[in-house]
């Protein structure tokens, strides 16, 4: 047996959903790629919830599952057990570690933040990049930063990067090379930003965004680099669109002019050969047409 799925309710108005697949302890370590000792191993790190059970049998749903696959990429990615245990431990409690919060990105917003997080169960999740979800590749966004872990949810750090890689990927592009672009973009991002805030640092806000501050921003600093950041940041956003869009068309026009060589060049070189055969004795069959002027103008006489 396969695992088992969970009646759907019917009773309600809203759609049937999909079943839930739940799975036996051997089933989930078969399906996350381990064995039955280590998937107990993490039971007793408490680094998976209590399963359901029926008698002496345990049921594992896809929330399982979907844990031991981030366990798998964090591990990929350097973290210890007892890291990872900390991460989990720290918000199914509700207990705000301060670094655990900023590593899983979920520190509070800063007044002047613009992306709306999103949080989304590990099935939500799939239904965005359907078959393009894998361990590798959420690894790869844990480690960008695109994603983290809160309990038994996903957090997306921005709604618009989330839609954005979805049509992406739904129109054709996959999952790891969105993935890669994603992290070459955020390295050019980065440098973009430090350009941005020099501007502030040097010219409209001296001596507030000093990196070595021992103590919390005063209130009326708060709100003029506030207000600041609400002036720049459109205007920022207005110039570095612009530049993109020309950076493009710049692009475009030297592969188009390759191109348009490559094709000069075989048509000269098609002219050339003709040429070396023009003694009069051109084949009726031929593909490429004589140029207008020869059958304006000589070869009209002779007929």
């Amino acid at each position: 047996m396969n695992g088992r799925e969970k009646e759907p309710n019917t009773g309600g108005e809203r759609p049937a959903r999909t079943p839930e697949r739940e799975y036996r302890t051997t089933e989930l370590a078969e399906a996350a790629g381990i064995t039955v000792r280590t998937l107990r191993f993490y039971r007793e790190r408490r680094l998976l919830p209590p399963p359901r059970r029926e008698g002496r049998i345990a049921w594992y749903s896809e929330h399982h599952l979907a844990r031991l696959r981030t366990i798998a990429a964090l591990l990929e990615r350097g973290h210890t057990l007892g890291g990872i245990a900390e991460l989990i431990s720290a918000f199914t409690s509700g207990r705000d570690t301060g670094g655990t919060a900023e590593l899983l990105g979920l520190t509070e917003r800063y007044p002047w933040s613009e992306e709306e997080r999103v949080r989304l169960t590990p099935d939500q999740l799939a239904a965005y990049f359907a078959e393009d979800i894998s361990p590798e590749n959420l690894a790869t966004a844990l480690d960008i930063g695109y994603i983290a872990v809160d309990g038994e949810e996903v957090v997306h750090v921005s709604r618009s990067l989330l839609d954005a890689s979805s049509t992406l990927v739904r129109g054709g592009l996959p999952l790891s090379a969105v993935l890669a672009a994603g992290r070459a973009l955020r390295e050019h991002t980065d440098a973009l930003s430090s350009l941005f805030t020099d501007l502030l640092r040097e010219h409209l806000a001296p001596g507030v965004l000093d990196g070595d501050r021992d103590e919390p921003m005063p209130e009326e600093e708060l709100r003029r680099l506030t207000e600041l950041l609400a002036w720049l940041r459109p205007l920022a956003k207005q110039v570095v669109n612009a530049e993109v869009s020309l950076a493009v068309d710049r692009r475009l026009r030297v592969e188009l002019a390759l191109d348009g060589h490559h094709s000069e060049s075989h048509r000269a070189e098609g002219h050339h050969t003709d040429g070396d055969h023009s003694d009069g004795h051109h084949s009726e069959g031929g593909q490429r047409p004589e140029p207008s002027a020869d059958r304006t103008g000589g070869g009209s006489a002779a007929r």
